[in-house]
């Protein structure tokens, strides 16, 4: 289980851990993870890492991996960009990609990345009155929040817009352990805002979005997910050309690897 760094086009240093050997594997984490907070990454690695080089890195302003201002998404390009060249030996990858690192995925093959293949678990699109769309100025929120030094607000507006929690709830778990983490990393949590686009404004999604992905793709969902996430995975299921949808029984917004790890072998094997 090797762990070291590679440089990004813009000098950011990020920090990964590597299994195995063979077909090339990234996970991608979503809003507020990163290897620290997501053990299953880990889990997964171990039952691939027989048939698969898997890598889980830490997205810039994360955990062990750095950051450089200004942000742009395309920064994030190039850090996965560096992972799968300098960690991978530049070999075509298999992207995996949870929640809105499903969507950095998307959006980095749309700009030109290279990949062999993309698999989404549940990424966060809203196209239906299933759930409230992101506020109109949410990414102007966040960065306000942290430029003010009020990490804890932009956490919370994440937490109240994109996951639903009442304010009671936010309010409450504010004191608890793991919030000092989350004020962290809040600044990452616009970063995300900006992947995400206008693809959680409930409305449908544009025609030209994503319109160059052409690599073979499977998209998974959870049955026992919130609607809006399987009506979300449904969406950009039937917007690909490429995609296949696959329910995943009993799962929701998150999995386990002993559900994940077979899907992305069988996918892999077929695809």
């Amino acid at each position: 289980m090797p762990e070291g760094t590679v440089t990004s086009a813009d000098g950011t240093t990020i920090a990964y851990t590597t299994w195995g050997d063979g077909d090339l594997v990234v996970l991608i984490d979503g809003a507020t993870a990163y290897r620290a907070t997501t053990p299953e990454n880990a889990e997964t690695a171990e039952l691939l890492k027989d048939e698969f080089q898997v890598i889980s890195f830490d997205r810039r302003g994360r955990g062990e991996s750095g950051d450089t201002a200004p942000y742009a998404v395309e920064r994030e390009f190039e850090d996965l960009a560096a992972v799968i060249e300098q960690a991978g030996g530049g070999r075509p990858a298999t992207l995996y990609g949870w929640s809105s690192g499903g969507l950095l995925a998307l959006n980095a093959v749309q700009a030109g990345l290279a990949a062999a293949r993309l698999v989404l678990w549940e990424p966060p699109v809203i196209v239906d009155d299933a759930h409230p769309p992101l506020p109109a100025d949410y990414v102007e929120r966040l960065d306000a929040a942290v430029a003010e030094g009020r990490p804890g607000d932009a956490v919370a507006l994440f937490m109240t817009a994109t996951a639903g929690m009442p304010e009671e709830a936010v309010d409450e778990v504010r004191g608890a352990d793991f919030w000092p983490g989350l004020e962290a990393i809040a600044p990452t949590i616009a970063y995300d805002g900006r992947n995400v686009g206008d693809t959680m404004s409930g409305k449908p999604l544009r025609a030209d979005l994503w319109n160059k992905v052409r690599v073979p793709m499977l998209v998974l969902h959870g049955t026992d997910t919130w609607p809006h996430l399987a009506a979300g995975a449904k969406a950009v299921a039937a917007h690909l050309p490429t995609a296949t949808l696959k329910a995943v029984p009993g799962e929701n917004h998150s999995t386990t690897a002993d559900v994940l790890a077979p899907a992305l072998r069988d996918f892999i094997r077929g695809a």
